[in-house]
C-alpha cells in the first residue's frame, strides 16, 4: 500500500515503518506538544531516540542499518502507545521505560521515586577529590530514593560499606530492588526511616551524601507538569525548601568521623540556603558536564560554624 493510500485509509502512522521514522515522528510530536526535558535529556530528539531504542531493545551504540529496518506490527503498536502516553500524560520518559541512567549505570525507576539527574554523578566519578583524603570506608546516603547515589558510591569505592536511608515505602522498595540487581546486599545496607533515625548504633561515617527535598513550596507549584508526576515528598520541603537541609546541617556532625565530609545537593535553592544559614562555610564545586547547587563542607568547619549559632534551624 502506498503512503497516500495508507493515510487516506485510516491511521496516518501506518506509513511509519522504521525506527528512524518513529524517532522523527516522536521528536516532532514532543516539540509540538511543548514537553519539558529535565529528566535525563534536554531536547526532543535525544529523548525520542532513547524511547525508540529502549522500546525495541536496541543497544546504545546502534549501527545505522538498524534505523532503516522495517518494524513488526506489534513493535509499531508499542511505540505509538508510549509516544502518545508521553504527550498526553507528561510523564518523564524514564517512567515509560522503567529505567534511568546514573554514573553509567542503569536503575529501576517508576513514579515512586524522582528520576535520577544529580550532578553529584560527576563528583562520584572523580572519587570526591579533592575533599576526601583517602577512599572512604563508610558512606551514608540520605534520602536515597532509588538508591542510585548509594550504589554508584559502592561501585566507585569497592572496599567501602555503604548505608542508604529512605523514608517513603515505595521508594524504599525500589532501593532494595536496585541493590539486589547489582548484587550488593552484603555491602550496601538499606534503612527505612527519617534521616538519621534508623541508624541507631551505627558508628560514624567518612562521607555523608544527600540529595534531599529542597524546592520551596511556591516554586514546586510552578514547576512544569513533568515534575508534578514525581513524588512531591522528594521535591518540596516547606516554604523556603530548607526544612530537611536544616536537620541535615544540625545533625550531621555527630554522624561524621573527625575528618568526615558532608556533600549535599540543593539545586536552584542556593539563595534560600544562604538566607537561612548565613556564613555557612561551604564549598560549591563547578561541574564540567552541567548542573550546580551542590555544597561540600567538612565536619570541622560545620562544627565551628554551629558554635557561632544558637540553633541551625
Amino acid at each position: 500500500m502506498s503512503e497516500e493510500r495508507a493515510t487516506a485509509a485510516g491511521d496516518p502512522t501506518d506509513v511509519l515503518c522504521t525506527p528512524a521514522d518513529y524517532v522523527r515522528w516522536a521528536a516532532s510530536r514532543f516539540a509540538a506538544a511543548g514537553l519539558h526535558y529535565g529528566h535525563g535529556f534536554d531536547n526532543a530528539l535525544d529523548e525520542a531516540f532513547y524511547l525508540v531504542r529502549h522500546t525495541l531493545g536496541l543497544p546504545h551504540e546502534l549501527p545505522e542499518v538498524y534505523l532503516r529496518a522495517r518494524l513488526m506490527p506489534d513493535e509499531r503498536d508499542r511505540l505509538r502507545a508510549l509516544i502518545d502516553r508521553r504527550v498526553t500524560t507528561r510523564e518523564p520518559v524514564a517512567y515509560l521505560t522503567g529505567e534511568a541512567w546514573f554514573c553509567g549505570m542503569s536503575f529501576r525507576v517508576d513514579e515512586r521515586v524522582i528520576v535520577p539527574r544529580s550532578p553529584m554523578a560527576e563528583l562520584i566519578a572523580e572519587g570526591f577529590a579533592p575533599w576526601l583524603s583517602a577512599p572512604p570506608e563508610r558512606v551514608l546516603d540520605l534520602c536515597s530514593g532509588c538508591g542510585c547515589i548509594a550504589i554508584a558510591c559502592a561501585a566507585a569505592f569497592p572496599d567501602a560499606e555503604v548505608h542508604a536511608v529512605e523514608l517513603d515505602s515505595g521508594a524504599f522498595a525500589l532501593l532494595e530492588a536496585n541493590i539486589v540487581d547489582y548484587n550488593l546486599g552484603e555491602r550496601v545496607y538499606s534503612h527505612k526511616g527519617d534521616l538519621f533515625a534508623p541508624l541507631a548504633g551505627e558508628p560514624p561515617f567518612d562521607l555523608i551524601v544527600s540529595n534531599p527535598p529542597y524546592v520551596p513550596e511556591a516554586e514546586w507549584a510552578a514547576l512544569p507538569e513533568e515534575y508534578h508526576r514525581e513524588p512531591k515528598l522528594a521535591l518540596a520541603a516547606g516554604e523556603d525548601g530548607m526544612a530537611v537541609v536544616a536537620r541535615l546541617l544540625e545533625e550531621a556532625p555527630q554522624w561524621l568521623q573527625p575528618d568526615g565530609v558532608l556533600i549535599c545537593e540543593i539545586g536552584s535553592s542556593v539563595a534560600e540556603l544562604e538566607a537561612r544559614f548565613p556564613g555557612l562555610p561551604a564549598y560549591w564545586p563547578d561541574f564540567e558536564r552541567g548542573g550546580s547547587g551542590v555544597f561540600v563542607i567538612d565536619r570541622a568547619s560545620l562544627v565551628a560554624w554551629q558554635q557561632g549559632e544558637v540553633h541551625v534551624g
